[in-house]
């Protein structure tokens, strides 16, 4: 017998269910494997057949080398009796017979930079999930099915995806929004303990079935559980990302910016007053060169975009977009204007490509701007280094004119070996530990850009060594001072 509890005038049944997610990627995936492990049956439906096959071989460092996620691998491993990948469209529509819900994980890049969702790979799934839908149960489609959208999507796409399945003669239905805001890096603890879960709905039949599926959560004394319908959910993901978004730009434009051109300041005892405020607290107080990643600058786009479309002002999305760009070309711009460095026939060490630590995701990673950057300006050789995503990297600019002039490093003491110039990129923390290799294998005389003030307590005892270095938020400090 199922057990079940009552939550308000309404029957919840706690048996388990069975779950399709569209998708395997970053979303798709993690979001699998915390249901499976919520003892849910999961199936994940992809078309990549190399990254199934990664997903399903159930050794920890295949999977790790598809999507690298903490957790993910021995969540997948522990579970795998509950959650299979799959690349064939059949399993889809046999497992639809009985699923009580349809997870969308689609990709929605943007357009071009023009803030539009390219909804290709969104809308060609939901016109296949409609045909299998439609004929689920031989045709008499008997069982309640809620489809979610869990993809970034526009904030009125929901309505379009019900009118797709109703067009295709999908009945017995609902649909609903439930966006994620996991933090790469940190997607399986953050799945595992949620501080927030978000889900929309238009009817309460489709809530209950979202307390089914969140049945670990939707009580827990430490989870925000909040109901809202799928507009508001889909607005809130949105513009909570710009919210974070616009706060990075504000630290890396204005405090960052002002610790740079006055003197006897440091960033971090600035930081200090700032954050030790209640009222404005610590998250985003950092400085760094960009924010780059899949979220902050596509969903910034993509909300200044709608509201242009509603004829409002955008002026303040505009300025946060303008500002992260500004931070990355003034970081690049002052090797020139500060103490007139010149790159033609340089060697440069990068190291960290990931646009952040604990991924292996490249999307909008600064170190991609500043390869650019290097090669437009002649540089001889750019040798490369990161603990996870050296293959993304190489794969980025695999069609480059110039791609002989890239390679990447085993270690991190190799990119710097004869290096005229070194650049700190990501927030990797075994980076915090460079003094020593920098000391023992970077030629004195280098230049050191550390994007990420990696290095700030070491600042004066590099340029005693001979080292210049230029630093977001710090003046120039040059070799001997």
């Amino acid at each position: 017998m199922r057990e079940s509890r009552q939550i308000g005038c309404f029957c919840v049944f706690l048996a388990n269910m069975r779950i399709l997610y569209i998708g395997g990627g970053f979303v798709g995936a993690c979001s699998a494997a915390v249901s499976a492990d919520s003892g849910h049956e999961v199936l994940v439906y992809d078309i990549d057949k190399e990254r199934v096959k990664k997903l399903s071989s159930l050794d920890k460092d295949t999977i790790e080398s598809c999507l690298f996620e903490d957790g993910l691998g021995e969540l997948i491993i522990r579970n795998a009796s509950r959650i299979k990948f799959s690349c064939d469209f059949a399993e889809v529509e046999k497992f639809l017979d009985s699923a009580g819900a349809v997870f969308m994980c689609l990709p929605t890049p943007e357009k071009d930079h023009t803030g539009r969702s390219d909804l290709t790979y969104y809308n060609q799934a939901c016109k296949d999930l409609a045909a299998a839908l439609a004929g689920r149960n031989k045709g008499e489609q008997n069982n309640y099915i809620l489809v979610i959208n869990k993809s970034t999507v526009p904030i009125e796409m929901i309505g379009v995806t019900e009118e797709t399945l109703r067009k295709k003669g999908v009945k017995n239905f609902g649909v609903g929004a439930n966006p994620e805001f996991l933090v790469e890096g940190d997607a399986i603890a953050g799945s595992i303990r949620p501080q927030r879960l978000v889900v929309g709905a238009w009817r309460e039949k489709d809530f209950s079935i979202f307390r089914e599926i969140y049945n670990r959560f939707c009580d827990a004394p430490n989870v925000s559980y909040i109901e809202v319908n799928p507009i508001e959910a889909a607005a809130g993901k949105l513009l909570a990302n710009f919210i974070l978004f616009n706060r990075l730009a504000n630290c890396y434009d204005v405090v960052g910016r002002t610790c740079e051109k006055f003197t006897h300041m440091t960033y971090e005892n600035v930081r200090k007053i700032i954050i030790t405020d209640k009222r404005i607290g610590d998250w985003g107080f950092y400085d760094s060169l960009f924010a780059g990643g899949s979220c902050f600058i596509k969903d910034a786009r993509s909300l200044g975009q709608q509201l242009r479309e509603k004829d409002t002002n955008v002026d303040l999305v505009s300025n946060t977009l303008e500002a992260n760009n500004r931070q990355i070309n003034r970081f690049l711009s002052r090797p020139k204007f500060e103490l007139g460095y010149a790159w033609p026939g340089k060697k440069v060490g990068i190291l960290g490509l990931a646009f952040k630590r604990n991924t292996n995701d490249i999307r909008n990673s600064a170190a991609l701007n500043v390869t650019e950057f290097l090669l437009d300006h002649g540089v001889g050789e750019i040798l490369a280094y990161d603990p996870a995503a050296a293959d993304n990297y190489l794969n980025y600019f695999k069609g480059h004119a110039e791609k002989n002039k890239i390679k990447a490093a085993k270690e991190e003491k190799e990119v710097m070996e004869g290096a005229d110039a070194l650049f700190i990129i990501t927030d990797w923390p075994q980076f915090r530990g460079l003094y020593e290799p920098i000391m023992a294998n970077l030629p004195k005389g280098a230049l050191i850009m550390d994007g990420r003030r990696t290095l700030y307590h070491k600042y004066g005892d590099l340029s005693k060594a001979g080292y210049d270095i230029i630093a977001v938020g710090s003046p120039v400090v040059k070799h001997g001072t």
